[in-house]
């Protein structure tokens, strides 16, 4: 039987010509407390053709009139296929090489993944699994948005385990023999890009299912980034395929999502911690968080009561997110007034907490490269925004896309 979790997908890339450093916009669940940075973006792109007029920064939830922004970038995305803004590859793989300002190379494979093959729940073995606890009521906003999308633009980043480096790397070595589709500096400090197309597919798909056997745990890849994203991805497939055949699902486009896959050992792949700002924190917050956080590494919260106050949190990283993440949600439920915030840079926390009166920001550890594989693999999930891989800046910019209907 033949590995179909991994397909060539049909990318779809801008035309010549399209100014390429305002074509490509970070992920949407980026700078949601920060609406300054969007607005740069905004003026930046002006009325060129961007990502920026096919996604929905979550930094406007609750700030604009939702269904008629998903409708304009329906209306967007249409006009960029019947005017020929996105011109199809053919099938293909993208390796992309990723300069940012903290790494000088953090490499990636653009592929499609069988969604089939993909669960998020808990216990569940499947090729494909979620990294962290996923929401389920964060599901029906996104999709709204995808449900009428003729196409996706992904952030999704997956990780797979080849300590050996067998995949990616030697396509890096041999780049020269790749066409280059692109190469151009990304807005607001993201750094340079650069992407290599591959045509000859089926040896890197062999070479993934070879991969599999090897490691032997039934785990091919984990999600690293875009965790809500990918189960949106699933539940619109699972809405669709419901009026198919069994011969019209087999290659249907939105069965397959776009993903970049990352070798978790990359040396530009560096793992930073997601803090937590909880906003209309009362004193009983600090109080009761200092009663169920107990272990031998230190870290601190900040309080623009109290300012810097110092937290004892537990040696093994997962059960630190785990021990705040369910004393947070629990806070939310009984005080109606206090929301929380995910921020990836400490700095960005502390600012964000500051401009904040009464808010509490907690600084929360990385997480090894160990941790986590491992982790999944024994079928666990860690909590929500328990680690970012890069920060903030060095978060997927949407640049590929793909059709789904």
């Amino acid at each position: 039987m033949s590995f179909k979790t991994i397909k060539a997908p049909r990318i779809l890339l801008p035309k010549k010509g399209v100014n390429m450093t305002a074509w490509a916009v970070i992920a949407c669940d980026q700078f949601t407390s920060q609406l300054d940075y969007w607005k740069r973006v905004e003026k930046l792109v002006g009325d060129q053709p961007s990502t920026l007029r096919m996604m929905f920064p979550e930094a406007y939830l609750g700030k604009v009139d939702e269904k008629a922004y998903i409708d304009r970038i329906n209306e967007t995305i249409q006009k960029y296929l019947d005017e020929n803004v996105l011109v199809d590859q053919g099938e293909c793989f993208i390796l992309v090489d990723r300069k940012t300002n903290v790494v000088d190379r953090r490499l990636g494979l653009m592929i499609a993944i069988d969604l089939e093959d993909y669960t998020y729940e808990k216990g569940v073995k499947s090729l494909i699994r979620a990294s962290e606890a996923t929401i389920v009521e964060r599901i029906p906003p996104r999709l709204k948005i995808r449900e009428n999308a003729p196409v996706e633009l992904p952030h999704i980043l997956f990780l797979y385990d080849d300590p050996k480096r067998k995949i990616i790397e030697p396509l890096y070595e041999h780049r020269d023999e790749l066409e280059k589709v692109y190469d151009f500096e990304l807005n607001e400090d993201g750094g340079h890009l650069k992407g290599y197309k591959i045509k000859d597919t089926q040896k890197i798909i062999q070479q993934f299912e070879d991969l599999l056997k090897e490691n032997n745990n039934g785990l091919l890849f984990i999600v690293g980034d875009g965790n809500h994203s990918l189960a949106t991805a699933k539940a619109h497939w699972d809405k669709v395929k419901v009026h198919l055949s069994e011969e019209e699902r087999k290659n249907h486009p939105g069965r397959y999502a776009l993903v970049e896959a990352l070798n978790i050992y990359d040396e530009g792949l560096i793992f930073e911690p997601i803090h937590r700002v909880v906003f209309n924190a009362q004193d009983d917050f600090l109080e009761g968080l200092k009663k169920v956080l107990k272990g031998e590494n230190k870290s601190y919260a900040y309080s623009t009561k109290d300012g810097k106050v110092e937290l004892n949190i537990p040696k093994v990283g997962p059960e630190a997110y785990k021990i705040v993440q369910t004393y947070v949600d629990a806070y939310l439920k009984s005080h109606k007034d206090a929301s929380v915030d995910y921020i990836h840079d400490e700095d960005q926390t502390i600012e964000v907490a500051k401009a904040h009166p009464g808010s509490v920001a907690l600084i929360m550890p990385a997480l090894t490269k160990g941790d986590i594989f491992a982790y999944i693999a024994k079928d666990e999930v860690l909590p929500r925004k328990a680690f970012s891989m890069g920060h903030a800046t060095e978060k997927r910019y949407y640049l590929e896309s793909k059709r789904i209907r």
